[in-house]
């Protein structure tokens, strides 16, 4: 009985020095009567503890590793991440947006696992950033929607965070005009903001200065192209990984799109002079509409290229991610320049539902039963037919303004006839 009382005393005092380890302000116990075998069966304990500790530790940090390891893995493999940032334009909202002292808003909460680190780290750096690209990517969103109106595929999305669907994971040529214009949107928008004033690391572009012709010189505040650009380099291409062709592609359609925006960039002036006279002319450069960008890539997207992996060898330096390693599938088709759109598989059959590749079919969409173009419904509905319906449509008409400022309005009714996909 005696023992097994100074045994468990022992133990008792054994936690009490573990705690003492932890919180010295906290331990209570006085270890001063133990004897030198208990001391050194403390020790003892105590070391083999440590080592456990360790141990775990090895082992959890193993485990996290290898879970990285997966993650990376992921990127290059049968799962596709390319886009997953494109989520943020479903999730974007007060409630989950961390905010500074001087209530600035900064980041999304890392815990949507929409952003990268890294991507983290740039919205972090860039305040009001964040913003800019919403707006930009709803925007994208918006123009390829204009842009497929009338196509078997018309850009459809979902409200989950992999908002373009599956057609992400392909490598056609819808695929290569998401990735286009949402890299350019991204451009678009934030170098708008920055001559904004909406974006704390970044201004106007006030680089051109002086004479620029005898008559006008340059001046204003000019859209910050060049800033839009490097930063949608860095956001939107982190998400891609590998150095396969579907990296390759998606890269060269990222870039294709930043290109469009800068390209098509515009001077604008504004006169001065007495009585209106335009003796002296102040000019700047301004970014083009997102629409004439859309135009663009949707001519980009009726003469996109089919390309292959050009493997130069086994040198690692000739496998840099560069649009060079591209190359046409067909030998006697000029290499697609900077600006072209890339693709290497054939499009999915749009016509009908298809849960695998994603595609939701053309049923129920409305046609132009006159037109012969790829709008009418002998192209859009693929020969299975369609049904017609007579509905009512009212809308306000005859509006007139009254100063000041007041604007009313008829409600004009008509009648108009639907043509629908079988």
């Amino acid at each position: 009985m005696h023992r097994a009382e100074h045994h468990s005393l022992g133990h008792s005092e054994e936690q009490c020095s573990i705690l003492a380890c932890v919180d010295s302000s906290t331990s209570s116990c006085n270890l001063s009567h133990i004897d030198s075998s208990h001391s050194a069966q403390l020790t003892y304990r105590r070391t083999v503890g440590d080592s456990a500790m360790r141990s775990l530790a090895l082992l959890l940090g193993v485990k996290a590793a290898c879970i990285l390891l997966v993650s990376s893995l992921s990127g290059t493999g049968a799962v596709n991440n390319s886009g997953r940032w494109w989520g943020i334009v479903n999730v974007a909202s007060s409630s989950n947006l961390l905010t500074n002292s001087k209530n600035v808003q900064l980041v999304l909460d890392p815990s949507l696992a929409l952003l990268s680190r890294r991507q983290r780290r740039l919205i972090r750096q860039n305040p009001g950033i964040l913003h800019a690209i919403t707006a930009g990517l709803q925007t994208a969103i918006k123009e390829c929607k204009w842009q497929f109106r009338n196509r078997r595929w018309n850009c459809p999305t979902t409200h989950s965070p992999e908002i373009f669907g599956k057609i992400v994971n392909r490598g056609c040529r819808e695929t290569a005009f998401v990735f286009a214009i949402t890299s350019a949107g991204v451009t678009h928008a934030v170098a708008r903001s920055c001559s904004e004033g909406a974006i704390e690391s970044c201004t106007c572009d006030y680089r051109r200065r002086g004479p620029g012709g005898p008559d006008w010189h340059w001046g204003g505040c000019s859209d910050n192209v060049d800033f839009g650009r490097m930063f949608s380099r860095e956001f939107v291409d982190s998400s891609e990984r590998g150095r396969d062709l579907r990296y390759l592609t998606n890269l060269h359609n990222n870039e294709a799109g930043r290109m469009t925006v800068s390209s098509e960039m515009r001077q604008e002036c504004k006169c001065h002079g007495m009585s209106g006279s335009c003796t002296v002319r102040t000019c700047w450069m301004r970014l083009p509409s997102l629409r004439a960008v859309g135009d663009f890539l949707k001519d980009r997207f009726d003469g996109a290229s089919r390309v292959v992996y050009a493997n130069k060898g086994s040198n690692r330096a000739s496998h840099r991610a560069d649009p060079r390693h591209l190359e046409p599938e067909n030998p006697a088709h000029k290499p697609p320049s900077a600006m072209d759109l890339v693709y290497f598989e054939k499009s999915p059959n749009f016509c009908s539902y298809n849960g695998k590749s994603g595609t939701l079919g053309t049923s129920g969409r409305t046609c132009n039963s006159t037109s012969p173009g790829l709008d009418g419904c002998e192209l859009l509905c693929c020969g299975r037919g369609f049904k017609t319906r007579a509905e009512s449509v009212t809308e306000r008409c005859n509006c007139t303004f009254h100063w000041c400022c007041h604007v009313s309005c008829l409600n004009c009714t008509s009648n108009r006839t639907l043509h629908q996909c079988l």
